[in-house]
């Protein structure tokens, strides 16, 4: 059977019974070891990548840097991207926030657009062949006031040769990524998520059409030989039943979807789990399951309600995604921001703007 008729019959089965929700409880140990006082005291995004079995790194994008003191962010500055390295499983592991330097001194992000223009966050990490590599979706201001003062501008990939040194003595290396559109009749984008099945490289992202009150989004998905992330000729993306060089051609899958999300594997129930805050800005988290990394994917189920929206009209919850190498057994641990839709807030409430995890249950 060849590659392609297999994929024509994954496609073809119908997506697994969803598993049920035992148990979706906050990691109160956890989320304390990201509430720090001093230096990064706060950030969102939280994409995290494994090097080795003792070492995982943490992507965050706009990063709170000053002091928190008496429940408020104090002496304050925002960068665009930081990194965080985390040394270690389970209690015993250590975390620590690389916290970059510019020119001037002052706090910096760790990856720069190199023309200048705009800003990078971060999305998913992969690592393969000792190198890191990061999607990095570059953005600029606009005129509109408020948390969504900004649009996407173009889709970048960074890559650190040797990631397992000190983030603050990388020397990433650009390269823009030809599988994105903002602008125009159709509006998609990749790096949403990363995740290795044997010798490839699963890349996902998404195709967004306009909707009220935001955006709807579909899930696209591309594969790649596990070391050729940055060889863009060896991608090929899932268009129905094969895989087409042209990311034109890819179709939506799941539907629902954040920007941000992850990919992984449950062993125990034998099958992959896509975890998003449900259309992107919700306290609803939910998850979609599959027999195989290409699909087909389940309903969405619901897997945790944040509890920070009902409590106060003028936040959002958002980002969510799952971190596998912290979980266990048939349980997903899952990050989750909390935002305001002004900037005030954030400062004068440091229980705002953190990852917040829970541990979900599952059988």
């Amino acid at each position: 059977m060849n590659a392609t008729a297999l994929v024509l019959l994954t496609c073809l089965a119908a997506p697994p019974e969803p598993p049920t929700v035992v148990k979706a409880e906050p990691d109160a140990a956890l989320n304390s070891r990201f509430r720090l006082k001093d230096g990064w005291v706060g950030g969102d995004g939280a994409f995290s990548v494994v090097l080795s079995d003792k070492r995982a790194l943490w992507l965050f994008s706009d990063t709170w840097i000053g002091t928190v003191r008496d429940g408020k962010r104090k002496d304050v500055t925002m960068v665009n991207n930081t990194v965080g390295v985390q040394d270690g499983a389970g209690v015993e592991a250590k975390f620590d926030f690389a916290i970059q330097k510019g020119t001037n001194g002052k706090p910096a992000a760790i990856f720069t657009p190199p023309d200048g223009k705009g800003w990078f966050w971060q999305f998913a990490g992969h690592f393969a062949d000792d190198k890191l590599h990061v999607f990095l979706p570059r953005f600029e201001k606009t005129n509109d006031p408020g948390a969504f003062g900004f649009k996407a501008l173009d889709l970048w990939l960074g890559t650190v040769e040797k990631p397992d040194a000190d983030p603050l003595k990388w020397k990433p290396k650009y390269a823009k990524v030809p599988f994105a559109a903002f602008d125009g009749g159709r509006k998609f984008s990749f790096g949403s998520s990363v995740l290795t099945v044997g010798e490839h490289a699963y890349v996902y992202g998404y195709e967004e059409k306009p909707g009220k009150p935001f955006p709807t989004r579909k899930l696209l998905t591309a594969r790649v030989p596990v070391n050729t992330l940055a060889d863009f000729d060896t991608w090929r993306f899932l268009a129905n039943d094969a895989w087409k060089a042209d990311a034109k051609d890819a179709t939506g899958q799941a539907g629902g979807l954040g920007t941000e999300f992850s990919v992984s594997y449950l062993p125990g129930l034998k099958q992959y789990v896509l975890v998003t805050t449900d259309n992107g800005l919700s306290d609803r988290i939910v998850g979609h399951f599959a027999p195989a990394p290409e699909g087909p994917w389940s309903a969405p189920v619901l897997l945790y309600t944040c509890p920070e929206m009902k409590k106060d009209k003028k936040v959002f919850s958002y980002a969510a995604k799952a971190h596998a190498h912290l979980a266990t057994g048939n349980e997903l641990v899952i990050s989750y921001v909390v935002n305001s839709f002004d900037l005030a807030p954030v400062i004068n409430n440091a229980d705002l703007y953190w990852p917040t995890f829970v541990r979900v249950q599952l059988k």
